[in-house]
């Protein structure tokens, strides 16, 4: 896959270098050409220098063939206005941008733009832990309607199936990190291991049932959208 990460900033230079060390064309455009030390020696992609909201720069960043494109510069109307020129100049299918203002949220996943609002999950995550909710197996992900759960494989579902852990619709394994930090893409077949981080999509009603398996007790409402 290739994907187009405007913004090298801690966060997008860190994803670049997840999406590399997976093995996808990853291309990183920022105003500053230093910014780009983050990624560093062992980054194999490529470097745009310019703005991410001007149209010349993301052709010339190749937005005409990305397979996916996220915004995560500092600023959130930069974000989303480089989000809707991918969308609706370069017709990109799958969309991210990084907002800090939660309100802005649903109006921009209204015009087809999704959003990860770190304010938001931030401060779910740290009214659990006030709470004394256990978080040290399992972690949660605002994706608007969905949400994006990691979680470890205990040993009762060790020697299981990703098919006999997916329920369809509402449960889908999208990854699996073995204690060796292999990362492998989830196939209905793959043997899961005691220890195994499973990364899983869940819908919201499903949420309860996926926390109690994996976590003992369904977390508060930080796990809904």
């Amino acid at each position: 896959m290739r994907y187009l990460i405007v913004g090298c900033g801690r966060v997008g230079s860190a994803l670049a270098k997840l999406l590399d060390a997976d093995g996808h064309e990853v291309i990183v455009v920022d105003e500053n050409a230093g910014a780009f030390k983050r990624l560093g020696q062992k980054f194999k992609g490529h470097v745009v220098v310019g703005t991410g909201i001007d149209y010349d720069v993301l052709k010339r960043a190749g937005a005409q063939t990305a397979d996916g494109f996220i915004a995560v510069t500092n600023g959130d109307n930069r974000n989303i206005m480089a989000a809707l020129i991918a969308q609706r100049m370069f017709k990109i299918k799958h969309i991210v941008a990084r907002i800090y203002d939660p309100p802005r949220g649903q109006m921009y996943r209204e015009l087809g733009v999704q959003t990860v609002c770190p304010t938001t999950v931030g401060a779910k995550l740290i009214r659990d832990v006030l709470m004394e909710a256990p978080w040290d197996t399992l972690q949660a992900f605002d994706f608007g309607s969905l949400t994006s759960l990691a979680a470890l494989v205990g040993p009762d579902d060790a020697g299981k199936r990703v098919s006999e852990i997916e329920d369809a619709g509402r449960i889908r394994i999208a990854a699996v990190r073995r204690s060796t930090h292999e990362v492998i893409v989830a196939s209905g077949d793959l043997v899961l291991r005691e220890g195994d981080e499973l990364n899983a999509i869940v819908a919201p009603e499903a949420i309860s049932e996926f926390a109690q398996r994996f976590h003992g007790a369904a977390p508060h409402a930080a796990l809904t959208a």
